[in-house]
């Protein structure tokens, strides 16, 4: 069980698909919380709201242990080579004792002060940015092959000049080969996008641009007949082209 681990390690690491799966787990009988106490320490590295993370990390510390939120910037490519970054803030001192834990999954490690939230604000920054400019690179590739251009040669013109980005010369063959095989599936996608819009709105500051990718992202999970909810974040591609074809 969770309580289970968390009594037997001095530090123990989390990171689950979403909130609700991570308050499960928190929360249960034999979860996470039921193990806490003096000298346990818990690292939380999922993506969730900030109101989540501050309240583990009151129930943590109520209890007399420690806590850190760490959510990860990276998917399962990092993840399997330990090239992660993770987005810290928290308790400090368990900052500083557990650089050689994060190093060993991470090739940087990001503290952002004392106020659990700052990592999860950071986090849902990225990813909203991330959503954002897939969306747009799904539509600017079928607007490509829709006026007769050769897809593979934009994708290469695309990566030559001061807009390439890794995750263009990752995504852009997988894309047109049709390959949405999950690293960072759409619906998790979707979730933080749809949190980082509620972040901006509760902030008060303009993000009209992601939220029409959210609105984009939200609509290709829930479309039973594309079915696309568990497949890469990139097969919003194929919701682009499903309202193209609408419009012709």
């Amino acid at each position: 069980s969770a309580k289970a681990v968390v009594e037997a390690c001095g530090v123990t690491y989390s990171v689950l698909s979403t909130p609700e799966a991570a308050k499960a787990v928190f929360d249960a009988a034999d979860g996470v919380l039921a193990g806490a106490g003096e000298g346990r320490s818990i690292v939380d590295c999922a993506t969730l709201a900030e109101a989540d993370m501050q309240r583990m990390n009151e129930a943590v510390v109520a209890k007399g242990g420690r806590f850190l939120e760490a959510p990860v910037s990276g998917s399962k490519g990092p993840a399997a080579t330990g090239t992660l970054i993770f987005l810290c803030a928290g308790n400090k001192a368990l900052f500083d004792e557990i650089t050689a834990g994060l190093s060993a999954m991470g090739k940087a490690s990001h503290f952002f002060g004392n106020e659990v939230g700052a990592g999860t604000r950071a986090k849902l920054v990225v990813n909203s940015l991330m959503g954002t400019m897939l969306a747009a690179f799904s539509e600017g590739l079928n607007l490509a092959e829709s006026v007769g251009l050769d897809a593979s040669t934009m994708v290469e013109v695309i990566g030559q000049g001061a807009i390439a980005s890794p995750m263009y010369g990752l995504k852009g063959p997988k894309i047109l080969a049709g390959d949405h095989a999950p690293n960072f599936p759409l619906k998790h996608s979707s979730k933080d996008m749809t949190l980082a819009s509620a972040m901006a709105k509760k902030a008060g500051v303009e993000f009209t641009v992601n939220d029409q990718a959210e609105a984009l992202f939200r609509k290709a999970k829930e479309d039973s007949e594309l079915n696309v909810a568990d497949e890469d974040f990139s097969a919003v591609y194929k919701l682009v082209q499903k309202e193209s074809a609408g419009k012709k």
